[in-house]
């Protein structure tokens, strides 16, 4: 055969394969859409019959709301999880009908545990505390969330990983309004689509940043940057490529939001820019609960023949406490030997699981071979009244977090009278550790040398130049009480609340007129 024969056989077949092809696609496409169909009214069937105590009609005789949290950890006592509980109280408080959810992979306690520690922890008490009002889904898939399952392409193992744990969460109860306040922003689809649910969120920290993409883009070695990768050219232009891939589809996702909230203005800047949402997004401040800290006398160290440096801040990765004791060791060895034993430093912070555990490990090893044991102590999963005695002994609060999203725990250091040394970053740099009716709030720094220089500037200043410090930081933090946390949260699902009412008033309305037409018809 001549090469024209086998180039008109060769097309012939091409054309034959691309039109099998496509009505494979096209009847594919019906059966794909039955499929979905079938399993949205499933798991609406399915997840609506659970936890029956919940539908129960409230006082007005009106079947209530059910407001699903998803947050794997709960009960980790972090500066999320204050965000999450007092919401839950805000929208008890405000509206008393509303049931809520509480999604969690804590299987290891009980409800109630849990609520114990919301008390002990944060000193909040919730309204309605009974189950009628208030329940745990207990999810035992949270490991495919963890970040030590996935040792390459972490961020999209994990999100697809919340896919899992997200639908095991549908199967077991659809709620009307879904609220992520972990930032599993891969869930926010299955439950717009599948669930049917209207959709919030609250963002702490957005999964990838533009910040993150120049980094890898600039080859700077840290915790999400691995040494091999960043001293590799090919393995870098390789990761950069991953990210921009992994921050497109997290603005797909992330977008299917109906309201967005952000905790700071850092984070407004980035996921304005990534999930192309402007008019749906707000700034929401977390709240810092200071009232407590307020109440700590202020004395700028008069007197003090020792001081104490205090970290409060969860012990992971990105929290960085590996450079707070470096740059501890460097302010020390600048110190006459005689000096050395007024200055100690205080870790103190929550474990959430072994890695967390293990941290607190590798930490302790980092102290024995910067030769700090002594002038080192750790403090793990604390009270409430042992968080307070620990700032109220304090002299300085010290932060190590770079792009930390917000801060809480900066907010009370500087409310408890601290002089605050915080990461010259997001929200540190850009909401908290600002000038105060021109008055200077605190330090900021960036590295080992630069903290350690900002430690000498501290304790070098005159006492009376320290409480005046403290004085106009914990004035400026005004700005982040519960209350206006809560004003600006209800503000936010309010509208979103009042819709779900709506659509449960015509559910209940269609229901009611077909058990009529039966009735006719019988």
């Amino acid at each position: 055969m001549s090469l024209c024969c086998w180039k008109a056989m060769f097309w012939s077949y091409y054309r034959t394969f691309c039109d099998v092809y496509i009505l494979l696609f096209m009847a594919c496409i019906p059966a794909v859409t039955v499929s979905i169909i079938a399993l949205r009214l499933w798991l609406q069937y399915r997840g609506k019959k659970s936890l029956p105590h919940l539908r129960v009609p409230g006082d007005s005789g009106k079947v209530p709301v059910v407001v699903g949290f998803f947050h794997p950890y709960c009960n980790a006592g972090g500066g999320g999880e204050r965000v999450l509980w007092t919401a839950i109280r805000a929208i008890q408080r405000k509206h008393p009908d509303v049931r809520c959810v509480i999604y969690t992979g804590d299987t290891d306690v009980t409800g109630e545990q849990i609520l114990s520690r919301v008390r002990q922890r944060f000193n909040i008490i919730l309204p309605r505390p009974d189950r009628q009002f208030i329940d745990f889904v207990f999810l035992h898939r949270r490991h495919w969330v963890e970040a030590d399952r996935y040792a390459h392409f972490t961020l999209l193992g994990q999100s697809l990983g919340s896919l899992v744990l997200g639908f095991e969460a549908l199967t077991k109860c659809v709620p009307d309004l879904y609220i992520d306040t972990m930032g599993y922003a891969f869930t926010l689809p299955l439950f717009r689509y599948l669930g049917g649910c209207r959709i919030a969120c609250y963002v702490h920290y957005p999964t990838i940043s533009t910040d993150m993409l120049k980094q890898v883009a600039s080859r700077t070695e840290s915790y999400n940057n691995a040494a091999f990768i960043s001293k590799n050219r090919v393995f870098s232009r390789i990761k950069v490529l991953y990210y921009h891939f992994f921050a497109f589809l997290y603005g797909i996702m992330g977008n299917r939001s109906d309201v967005v909230m952000v905790n700071s203005t850092w984070t407004f800047n980035h996921i304005r820019a990534l999930w192309q949402a402007t008019d749906r997004t707000h700034i929401v401040y977390p709240p810092c609960d200071t009232s407590e800290f307020l109440q700590l006398p202020l004395d700028g160290a008069t007197g003090k023949t020792k001081h104490c440096i205090v970290s409060v801040a969860q012990f992971r990765p990105e929290k960085d406490h590996a450079l707070q004791l470096i740059a501890f060791e460097k302010f020390l060895s600048g110190l006459p030997d005689s000096e050395r034993h007024r200055y100690h430093l205080e870790l103190v912070g929550s474990c959430r699981d072994a890695s967390d555990a293990a941290r607190v490990e590798h930490l302790r090893d980092l102290c024995e071979q910067l030769a700090i044991v002594e002038s080192v102590e750790f403090k793990i999963n604390v009270s409430f009244a042992e968080l307070k005695d620990c700032l109220a002994g304090a002299t300085v609060g010290l932060h190590t977090m770079w792009n930390e999203h917000f801060g809480i725990c900066v907010v009370e250091c500087m409310a408890a009278g601290t002089v605050m040394l915080a990461h010259n970053s997001a929200g540190p740099k850009m909401d908290i550790v600002t000038e105060y009716k021109g008055h200077q709030t605190g330090f900021l720094a960036d590295d080992a040398s630069s903290y350690a220089n900002a430690l000498t500037t501290i304790f070098e200043m005159s006492a009376a130049d320290r409480l005046d410090m403290m004085r106009h930081a914990r004035l400026s933090v005004s700005r982040f009480s519960d209350k206006k946390f809560e004003e600006a949260f209800l503000d936010c699902v309010r509208p979103l609340i009042e819709l779900c009412v709506r659509d449960l008033r015509r559910e209940h309305e269609e229901v009611f007129v077909e058990e009529e037409e039966a009735d006719v018809a019988s």
